[in-house]
């Protein structure tokens, strides 16, 4: 090979990966249909410390899961005073129902399920869908 079509061969390669670079920052992410929201109360004799493990525990199943499109979490504020109904709150968003019913029977949130469900008290499962 000349050495022109070296240039010419390099310049249409940092293109290629000018134009891969930008396909992958543009494309659309995938797009979240359907929400899921868990509510946690847990028992008064549970510790702090258990609590956060619990909170480390679930944030960390949006990355064992790859049908959780998003998720957040935060302790719930009480109102004026009043105890709250629960402690804790997860949200996680899911592109179909099918990957709703999907993580709710993986293996990772069912280990998560069985290792926390003891501190529990009561828990709510919100399932709806998103407003677009």
């Amino acid at each position: 090979m000349n050495r022109k079509s070296k240039g010419y061969l390099l310049i249409v390669a940092v293109f290629c990966a000018f134009a891969l670079f930008i396909y992958g920052a543009y494309s659309p992410a995938r797009k979240a249909q359907k929400q899921q929201i868990f509510c946690i109360k847990f028992k008064n004799s549970i510790e702090k410390e258990a609590v956060e493990r619990h909170m480390n525990a679930f944030a960390s199943l949006k990355r064992e899961t790859k049908a959780i499109v998003g998720y957040s979490a935060g302790r719930t504020i009480e109102p004026a005073g009043k105890p709250g109904a629960y402690d804790v709150v997860h949200y996680l968003t899911f592109q179909s129902e099918e990957d709703m019913k999907a993580f709710e029977k993986s293996d990772e949130f069912k280990a998560f399920k069985i290792e926390n469900e003891a501190a529990w008290e009561n828990v709510l499962v919100i399932n709806a869908d998103i407003q677009q």
